[in-house]
């Protein structure tokens, strides 16, 4: 069975892919092989074994997320991805920088860390959601476009809402409009079939942890090649003085930013190959179970909550999101965890999040979709959801 190839605690009701991701044993035994390798003889390893093993890891996934690859460099995950570039272009007293109301809280963080350091101004698009077309995301960014736009971080995939961006045709949208994009793609790759040549973005940065299924610690940065020499990585190493010629600044600083465990990264490779065996029609027939068993749990959830389904199928991957009914209650306990989902925890070993959005009042039941997911799964959290709501 597929789901024997996880480590998942097998008394747990793991709906929450999306969060964390899951890395399958086969992967985790080649994470370990790198690692031995590591350490039999760390001075080779280091500086003699890993370059090479980095760009052939590099070049594999180019190839699966439509890039080039003097495009990529590894970051461990999105987050830093959107630092750097944040971090690293200039704004003056004025800028205005453009994200959502939807926006990881995360990057927005950081969003809102440069304009305070800058002067910039955070400009902030409604999204709505419930929503019914795509034309709204598009029509509730454009409108917040002024020429005083410098740049807009835009989800691929947003967290909280599952919503699937149309980024392909905002990074047009805002191209015709001189604004360049940063497109936070966390959750993007190996949910969505990606090419990031088309969708012509200055920049996009996305996990490999989560639905690539390599191990936590990797991620990726594309930066266009007209705006790399802008680019630095938030750790300054030796690549800023390094006196070789055969790959570009951009490479030369990211690849080396001090000593790390880089056997996540490696990993890549044999993540895609993996995941793109367990299924006939390899990674084309998994994104595909995996959109149709998020849209089933979700109408699962709906049919049992009486609620209805807050956006068209097609704005959805694998993950889907339920809107409960308004709480009356401060839904934030100890540690950050809504009551709801910690008692999904306790009492049901259900693990899926709960997310208080777009404040205090609302909450959000998030269900993933992966391979080793099953429509039982989701029909047991509805039980335990319509309990709990009683209660």
């Amino acid at each position: 069975m597929i789901n024997e190839y996880w480590l998942l605690d097998r008394n747990i009701t793991f709906l929450n892919h999306g969060s964390f991701g899951a890395c399958p044993i086969p992967v985790l035994e080649a994470q370990t092989i790198f690692r031995e390798q590591l350490e039999r003889e760390p001075l080779r390893f280091l500086m003699r074994e890993f370059e090479p093993l980095l760009d052939n890891a590099r070049n594999q996934l180019a190839a699966f997320i439509g890039a080039s690859e003097d495009e990529l460099a590894f970051v461990p995950n999105a987050t830093t991805g959107v630092n750097a570039v944040l971090r690293s272009l200039r704004f003056s007293p004025g800028d205005e920088l453009l994200t959502t109301n939807q926006e990881y809280n995360a990057c927005r963080n950081t969003l809102n860390f440069v304009a305070e350091r800058t002067g910039a101004k955070v400009i902030v698009a409604e999204v709505p959601f419930p929503i019914e077309s795509p034309d709204q995301i598009i029509e509730a960014i454009i409108k917040c476009v002024s020429p005083q736009t410098k740049l807009a971080l835009l989800d691929h995939v947003v967290s909280q809402t599952g919503l699937i961006f149309p980024i392909k045709q905002l990074v047009g949208e805002l191209a015709n409009r001189g604004v360049d994009v940063l497109v936070d793609g966390a959750h993007a790759p190996g949910m969505v079939a990606l090419n990031l040549d088309e969708i012509g973005a200055a920049y996009y940065t996305g996990n490999c942890h989560k639905w690539l299924c390599a191990p936590k610690g990797a991620g990726f940065l594309y930066v266009r090649r007209d705006k790399q020499n802008a680019i630095r990585p938030t750790t300054i190493s030796h690549g800023a003085n390094s006196p070789r010629a055969d790959k570009s600044r951009f490479q030369l600083e990211f690849d080396w930013m001090g000593t790390v465990d880089p056997s996540p990264y490696l990993c890549v490779p044999v993540a895609i190959d993996f995941m793109g065996s367990l299924l006939s029609g390899g990674w084309p027939e998994l994104r595909a179970k995996n959109h149709a068993l998020a849209l089933a749990g979700r109408k699962i959830l709906a049919d049992k909550l009486d609620l209805p389904l807050p956006c068209p199928d097609d704005m959805v991957g694998s993950m889907a999101v339920v809107p409960l009914a308004d709480s009356q209650s401060d839904v934030v306990a100890k540690g950050g965890i809504p009551p709801l989902q910690e008692a999904l925890w306790e009492i049901f070993k259900i693990e899926v999040p709960v997310i208080p959005w777009p404040d205090a009042s609302k909450q959000l039941v998030r269900v993933s979709a992966q391979l080793y997911n099953t429509l039982p799964q989701y029909q047991y959290l509805a039980k335990a959801l319509v309990e709990l709501t009683r209660i």
